[in-house]
């Protein structure tokens, strides 16, 4: 039964059309009454359009349409039409996809929206937008509709420059921005084709116009020494130089430890602290010791005393939580703090006296922490060991290990017995991971990549440190301090369901039902650690896992089951281990540091995207790196081991090399794949072939794509099997 609908904006829409249908206003009205989404059909019954008018059906059809793009309306996945409402505008960030789409992360939480490859044109990654949902897409994923672009975050580009007929372009490198920047020939200050240069965007870009560049400086030839680190820099905008404001602060700084800052400081001057780190390190901001008592061992964990020197509100505290961390690129370090103060006066370097805040535990013979306090002291270490020289000494009774500290790296290496076997009754997961290090030779160019090497001594300052930073926590959370801690949240329901699947074609069963506890995961990798297929598996349990972050707000370390966890260690090198010490200083005085619970929310994001960012450039260089070792194989064949399979192909790591390549989908048997997420296979349609996650192949070098990090494989020979199922 249709209802007359009368049209209060009729005579407005006689005027602009010959033959008018209703208003849109009229059509959220009549929307708004029904209560819920109408398909276009029972819209135009409402509106009494006749069936067999064409006309006015195909103009409704359009107006419809129209009222989706502008973000009047919703279209369902059925195709029914409803209101957007008040939650419709989401803010939210854009996080860019190598192939032009992206996705948007609502800034209230929730889901991702998927951004098609068009709505994304007229944004860079980063971008703040307001966007409405717009529907679904065809893989059932919320589809969002730029509204408004509420903040630029990319004003500069870097990227290689190209003359094409009367114009410049530039080609941006990296895999988040995928838009050409067109460069007037007048704007390029005389680059070269093909050399690396840093362009400001004067027009940003929009979905029918590209965006507009200016270079301001040509940062280099294509292949140069180094060039991949320049370039990364740039593209993440990493900070390298320091301030006027900054250097003035530091030259007002003695280089040396002055008396007056041993005032209500701790002497421990005679106490044997020795730093143990690796054979290139320059900075040393931790020190160890222990000694034997009668129920267990008293260990010192001292940390150099950065908040000392680094004031709160001042040009250097303000610059360290601008780069939120040091940045570790192979072969160089951006460093947060400068080297007066990273390599000088805040590095425990031996011999000298250096001022340190110190994490004094009480542990048991059993590796339990009893009791712990913290207290401001002034430290001389009595020597520099490396993690070789400890570990030889303590395997084989070799190494240059002092003969005065020896008895005290005997006793740390007992303390570190049972700290372990308290973590693995704890059920800490303990992943046994390959981690590559990039060897150079000459003119910087990479030689090879080789797996870097843990051993006892590594575990030794490990597990002490794991110490110090849960002590932190505790004093935290005690005194109820407003700081940062280090969390890292249970893994989802879905990840975990997914890898329940796997695990069942395996024939495995995974404890904990929909929430398994870190003690669930360390049990099932100690059953599987023995398999053939056990990196395999390691490297699914670790894909469920969630990044850790900074939070003001506890909720745990779910890897290494602490329930309460902090970064208080590396003050030099990361900003919330400082915002610790000085929260740990003012305690001490019976004073809070920070008073305002929202702005250390904040500041946990700000260090938790600084974090990323490093990430992201460190991986970025080393994918360039490891392209460019590759390029001289092109032809040659290797094997390795599937590491991913995708719904477009799968990627090999070649063994003994740690590179990793795609062979796509099109390279493979004359046969239609289907993909299978939870079995992590492609799956030959006619033929059952497999191939799995896990299996052996012999690839071929086919491409080598510097500039977009990408290697492509053909297939020579591989694991051939049918499915069970």
């Amino acid at each position: 039964m249709t209802k007359k609908v009368k049209d209060p904006f009729a005579a407005r829409e006689a005027q602009k059309y010959d033959n008018p249908i209703p208003s849109r206003e009229c059509i959220i009205e009549l929307i708004e009454e029904q209560g819920n989404a109408m398909a276009q059909r029972s819209i135009a019954v409402q509106l009494q359009i006749a069936e067999d008018d064409e006309d006015h059906r195909e103009a409704l059809r359009r107006r419809l349409r129209a009222m989706v793009r502008d973000g009047q309306l919703v279209r369902n996945r059925r195709g029914a039409y409803g209101l957007v409402g008040e939650g419709g505008l989401l803010k939210g960030r854009f996080i860019a996809h190598r192939d032009g789409y992206g996705f948007i992360v609502p800034q209230e939480g929730g889901g991702d929206l998927y951004l098609n490859a068009h709505e994304a044109k007229s944004v860079f990654h980063d971008d703040e937008v307001l966007v409405r949902v717009s529907g679904m897409d065809q893989k059932g994923r919320r589809e969002a509709m730029i509204v408004e672009v509420l903040q630029r975050n990319t004003q500069q580009v870097v990227g290689r420059y190209f003359k094409k007929d009367k114009i410049g372009i530039v080609e941006p490198a990296g895999k988040r921005i995928k838009k050409q920047i067109i460069i007037p020939l007048e704007s390029t200050k005389g680059v070269k084709d093909g050399q690396f240069v840093l362009v400001t965007l004067v027009q940003q870009p929009t979905k029918h116009n590209p965006a507009i560049g200016e270079v301001i400086e040509v940062v280099g030839d294509h292949m140069a020494p180094g060039m991949e680190i320049d370039v990364a820099i740039r593209s993440y905008q990493l900070p390298v130089g320091w301030s006027a404001e900054v250097n003035k602060e530091l030259d007002a700084i003695a280089d040396h430890v002055q008396e007056k800052d041993l005032e209500g400081r701790k002497d421990l001057r005679n106490l044997p602290l020795v730093t143990i780190d690796g054979e290139d390190a320059k900075d040393f901001d931790d020190a160890v010791f222990c000694e034997k008592t009668k129920t267990g061992w008293r260990l010192f964990v001292a940390i150099a005393d950065v908040s000392h020197y680094v004031k709160s509100g001042s040009a250097l505290d303000e610059e360290a939580y601008a780069r939120g961390n040091s940045v570790y690129f192979p072969g160089r370090v951006i460093p947060m703090l400068p080297e007066k103060l990273s390599n000088g006066l805040c590095s425990l370097n031996p011999k000298v006296d250096r001022l340190c805040v110190v994490g004094e535990m009480t542990i048991s013979a059993a590796g339990k922490m009893t009791r712990s306090k913290f207290y401001s002291a002034v430290m001389h270490s009595k020597a520099r060991l490396t993690y070789t020289h400890v570990g030889e000494f303590l395997e084989k009774g070799e190494g240059s290990v002092p003969v005065d500290v020896q008895p005290h790296i005997q006793e740390l290496h007992k303390l570190y017995q049972a700290l372990n076997k308290s973590r693995q009754e704890r059920g800490a997961i303990e992943l046994d991971t390959v981690e590559t290090m990039i060897v150079f030779g000459k003119d910087k160019k990479i030689e090879n990549i080789v797996p870097t090497k843990r051993n006892v001594a590594h575990k030794i300052i490990e597990e002490c440190m794991l110490s110090a930073n849960v002590a932190a926590a505790k004093l935290v959370e005690k005194y109820e301090l407003i700081n940062l801690y280090r969390i890292h949240e249970q893994p989802s329901e879905e990840k975990i369901e997914k890898l329940r699947g796997f695990l069942g074609e395996l024939g495995l069963r995974f404890a904990g039902n929909d929430a398994p506890c870190p003690k669930d995961y360390s049990d099932l990798l100690d059953r599987v650690r023995d398999r053939p297929d056990f990196h395999i598996i390691q490297l699914l349990l670790l894909r469920t896992f969630s990044q850790a972050k900074y939070s003001p707000d506890n909720s745990g370390h779910f890897g290494l089951a602490y329930k309460a966890y902090a970064h208080f260690t590396s003050p030099i090198r990361r900003y919330p281990d400082l915002l610790i010490h000085r929260a740990i200083k003012a305690s001490l005085l019976n004073q809070h540091a920070y008073e305002d619970a929202n702005v250390m929310a904040d500041v946990g994001v700000h260090c938790s995207d600084t974090e990323r960012r490093a990430d992201e450039a460190t991986r970025d260089v080393t994918e360039w790196l490891k392209c460019e070792y590759m390029i001289d194989k092109v032809g040659k064949e290797f094997d390795g081991v599937i590491s991913a399979v995708t719904p477009f192909g799968f990627f090999v790591e070649l063994k003994d090399i740690y590179v990793e390549g795609l062979v796509h989908i099109t390279a493979l048997d004359k046969d239609y794949f289907i993909y299978d997420p939870v079995r992590h296979q492609l799956k030959g349609e006619k033929t059952g072939l497999g191939y799995h996650l896990g299996d052996t192949v012999k690839v071929r070098v086919d491409r080598v794509d510097l500039d977009d990090r990408q290697i492509d494989f053909g297939l020579i020979t591989k694991k051939k099997r049918k499915d069970k199922k």
